[in-house]
């Protein structure tokens, strides 16, 4: 068995979860204090280390009250070997008894685990990126559903994404783009686009004014201000997000905030204005973010959030074909599981939620994408 030990020491945290298999930056300190202090979560990091002393699997726990009831999240975690079946099944026990004793409505768990690559079915795009289940991935959702673990009724993360393998040449990532895709990303510097870092604290206002923009282009809700620059700042900080902006002549056009750590890069915020789009920015904008995560040693760059179906119904389907373009490959996860202690409470929960939730939408409170990479053009 496994020895689970709660960590309250954010360097020794990132350390040890930095090493492991599927860990991603939403179970980093960074984000679990963020979430914390924006939105009220309070978070627990629980190491599991085996005989040897070695940590082999980490879970940052988000726990929120919602009236007298409780609900638990592991934010794209808990990361570990998921090809390690002992592993996967001392974890889950120690989350299931602590859901128990916490007496909480669910636990949710969200890990970075693959079900498989490309598009089922038929069809053009099944065609360009032919469907293959994961192994590992498909024994963890059989692992799951034997164990009473029910699929999630709130997907909170994006279950399918793209991403670049990052290990290539740039020659070849530019080879790998389609064609219109590598037009574009030429068309930036052909007409006096620039591309810099836009870490410090001034450039944050500029990035959010373009978001506004994004916004209401794209018909989502900002947030306030000061939410992104917590955001963005507490991982600029923390030497865990890099920014950039687009700019012609000294005018800001686009911009773009990229998430890192471990192995992996994520485009995790994407923004522009609605003037000079001829001159095509967010085309050389990504292309200068994938560089910079190639030239810091990521060997993956996640363009994070891809259509749940892949035809033109989805609301992500623009958002889509602007991130394929750059090629890479289609992944699709597990996806969110719920363990449900007490099926009766889980039932009216989820019954009365979808209503609670259609009043704060109806009040104004929509979910703004943050992860979306929400720019499309």
């Amino acid at each position: 068995m496994l020895q689970a030990t709660l960590i309250t020491d954010s360097a020794a945290w990132n350390a040890a979860l930095r090493h492991l298999p599927a860990a991603h930056v939403l179970q980093t300190w960074e984000w679990g204090a963020f979430k914390q202090h924006e939105t009220g979560w309070q978070p627990e990091r629980f190491a599991f280390t085996d005989e040897a002393g070695r940590t082999v699997a980490a879970a940052s726990i988000l726990t929120r009250r919602v009236g007298p009831l409780r609900v638990m999240y592991v934010p794209k975690g808990p990361a570990l070997a998921y090809e390690d079946t002992d592993t996967v099944l001392d974890v889950l026990a120690h989350l299931e008894q602590l859901a128990r004793q916490r007496r909480a409505v669910w636990l949710k768990i969200d890990p970075d685990v693959i079900a498989g690559t490309g598009i089922p079915g038929e069809g053009d795009e099944a065609a360009r990126h032919p469907a293959q289940d994961d192994p590992t991935g498909q024994r963890v959702l059989a692992t799951l559903r034997a164990r009473g673990w029910r699929f999630s009724t709130s997907q909170v993360q994006f279950r399918n994404t793209i991403t670049l393998d990052l290990t290539q040449s740039e020659d070849d990532l530019l080879a790998g783009m389609n064609q219109s895709t590598r037009r574009k990303v030429r068309t930036g510097p052909k007409k006096d686009v620039t591309v810099r870092s836009a870490n410090d604290p001034a450039d944050l206002r500029t990035l959010y004014d373009l978001y506004t923009v994004t916004g209401a282009r794209q018909g989502f809700l900002i947030r306030p201000l000061d939410y992104y620059r917590e955001a963005w700042a507490r991982f600029i900080e923390a030497g865990l997000a890099q920014a950039f902006l687009a700019e012609w002549e000294g005018q800001p056009l686009a911009g773009l905030v990229l998430f890192h750590f471990g192995p992996k890069a994520w485009y995790f915020y994407g923004m522009s204005d609605n003037v000079e789009r001829s001159r095509m920015p967010t085309y050389l904008l990504q292309w200068e973010a994938i560089r910079w995560a190639k030239a810091h040693g990521y060997g993956t760059y996640d363009f994070w959030g891809a259509p749940d179906t892949f035809d033109e119904s989805d609301s992500m389907w623009g958002v889509y074909r602007f991130k394929d373009g750059f090629g890479g490959t289609v992944m699709r996860h597990i996806g969110a599981w719920d363990y449900v202690p007490n099926p009766l409470v889980y039932t009216l929960y989820e019954r009365l939620m979808p209503r609670v939730l259609d009043l704060m939408r109806r009040a104004g409170r929509r979910r703004d994408p943050v992860d979306t990479g929400a720019n499309t053009d």
